[in-house]
């Protein structure tokens, strides 16, 4: 494959490529069955479109030369605020983080478009980003595939845990 990619910062417009990403990554790792996919997709992209505009989620998105609305890999961040936290810092004090966060998602690449470099170009991308803003913190949770590229880019594995089971209230409490 001789394609060229250019990397260019989403807009809500793009809200609709960003959602069938998101779909095909929760797919890729087996945690989207057919039945899911459609609602997924709604609400993705209603949410996308709404956080797109208030810059709570940015999003990079990698497109075909000559085809600019072919968008054929991307990746956001998810802006958020979380409790002020110490945090260890190079030199070895430790200051009060005041609790600026963001979290990397939709870090996905079309099945023909894979092995390209397009996942580094658009994580690069992030990391240009993260430098130049106010941040305290950047988070992500990967896939096993992800993991390699994460960890070569400086993500640290953590201690973070996840609860398993379902929150949906129930009238048993």
């Amino acid at each position: 494959m001789t394609d060229t990619f250019t990397i260019r910062p989403a807009t809500a417009a793009d809200a609709d490529s960003i959602a069938h990403h998101r779909v095909g990554m929760f797919r890729d790792m087996g945690r989207l069955g057919a039945e899911t996919a459609q609602p997924l997709y709604a609400a993705s992209r209603v949410w996308l479109a709404d956080a797109l505009e208030r810059g709570e989620y940015l999003g990079w998105l990698a497109t075909l030369d000559g085809a600019p609305d072919r968008v054929v890999a991307g990746a956001g961040v998810q802006r958020r605020r979380v409790l002020p936290f110490p945090q260890l810092e190079a030199d070895g004090t430790v200051r009060v983080a005041a609790g600026d966060q963001a979290i990397v998602v939709n870090v996905y690449t079309d099945p023909p478009y894979r092995r390209h470099g397009l996942a580094r170009r658009l994580m690069q991308a992030v990391l240009d980003w993260a430098a130049s803003v106010p941040l305290d913190s950047l988070v992500l949770h990967a896939s096993a595939d992800g993991r390699p590229l994460y960890e070569s880019l400086g993500f640290n594995p953590t201690n973070e845990m996840r609860y398993g089971r379902s929150l949906t209230r129930s009238a048993a409490i």
